[in-house]
């Protein structure tokens, strides 16, 4: 099981990205070495200036049909395991990500 979160407003997901990969994909979970799962993310977009941010919500309202204005970044700025808020039904989003 993912970490993800349902709430009334949406889904709350945390991920890890790789920037710079070759290409732009969803990989799934991930079980990181303190146990906590993530959803493993690779963007093309070199980490500056907020261009894999970009990306990461880029792909991420294309896999689930939703707009990318839908997707807030909530942590992780700078770091490669973020959380961000999805708008919209939390059950409807969860079954994307399943």
């Amino acid at each position: 099981m993912m970490a993800r979160n349902c709430i009334s407003t949406g889904l709350r997901l945390r991920v890890r990205v790789t920037p710079n990969a070759s290409a732009d994909r969803i990989d799934g979970p991930e079980t990181l070495s303190d146990g906590t799962t993530v959803l493993r993310l690779r963007v093309r977009a070199v980490p500056e200036n907020g261009k894999a941010n970009a990306a990461v919500i880029a792909l991420l309202a294309k896999h689930l049909g939703v707009p990318k204005s839908a997707i807030t970044l909530v942590a992780g700025d700078t770091a490669r395991l973020k959380t961000l808020h999805i708008d919209g039904d939390p059950a409807h989003l969860a079954a994307k990500l399943s």
